[in-house]
């Protein structure tokens, strides 16, 4: 597990790529949370490693008071600027250990490409003490399918070129261990298709939007961009590639 400070600031400088290249979620996903796991207008979640809000506002535009949690300055500036219409975010400088938020103030958490640089047993405390009495825990990932082959060539060119590169989403796998810790066994698990179609300049972001990925100025840097968007030339159709991809999440109370 990465050092707290070390974790926050690997994202320092990505928000402008993520927030054109990181995808949103499928809204079937988002459906499933407010029909059939207790999420209406009038809850108050707590979306944790909040980002630039990618997430956070599939919850705001359904009109759920949401605390947008977020300890990179970088991130959470750029959040803020997205979502300061929504009279329901609120913007906070905190941490998956240390939220700053009070003692059972929460109907429900959630966290979306995040919960793999978190400390487990931390975050598990933090959750039982924001949370109010039987509150969920929604751990939530775009998830790419690896059967399909442009991911496969990514795969290999992210293992070539970015030392960090350890997997897609942190490396962490279906029913990780991690998680099945972090429930203590007892969860459940949803998932729904959401392919991720991109033209040119949002698949050059979402390649570069990674943790992982290397920068300009960094070695190689020219034969990294090169490899990208010779994917991109040889799987483009009518200006734009098809990634297969889906949303998934993991719920349970802990």
């Amino acid at each position: 597990m990465e050092d707290k400070k070390l974790a926050t600031e690997r994202f320092e400088g990505y928000a402008g790529d993520y927030t054109k290249g990181r995808p949103s979620y499928a809204e079937a996903l988002i459906d499933c949370f407010y029909k059939e796991h207790g999420f209406t207008s009038d809850s108050v979640i707590a979306d944790i490693g909040s980002g630039t809000g990618k997430f956070a506002v599939h919850l705001l535009a359904r009109g759920s008071k949401v605390f947008a949690v977020e300890p990179n300055p970088d991130m959470r500036t750029t959040a803020e600027k997205e979502l300061s219409c929504y009279e329901n975010y609120i913007s906070v400088n905190g941490g998956a250990e240390d939220t700053t938020l009070p003692d059972r103030s929460v109907d429900f958490i959630t966290t979306a490409q995040a919960f793999h640089w978190f400390d487990v047993v931390k975050f598990r405390e933090e959750c039982r003490r924001i949370l109010k009495e039987d509150g969920k825990v929604f751990l939530i990932w775009n998830v790419r399918d690896m059967d399909d082959k442009i991911n496969q060539e990514l795969y290999e060119i992210y293992r070539r070129y970015c030392p960090d590169f350890v997997g897609f989403a942190g490396g962490i796998r279906k029913d990780d261990e991690r998680i099945d810790k972090f429930y203590g066994g007892r969860y459940d698990y949803v998932e729904f298709p959401h392919p991720l179609t991109l033209r040119k300049e949002k698949f050059i972001a979402r390649s570069l939007s990674g943790s992982y990925s290397i920068k300009e100025g960094d070695k190689d840097y020219e034969a990294y961009m090169a490899a990208i968007e010779d994917v991109f030339i040889r799987y483009e159709k009518d200006g734009a590639v098809t990634l297969g991809n889906k949303s998934v999440a993991y719920i349970g109370c802990v």
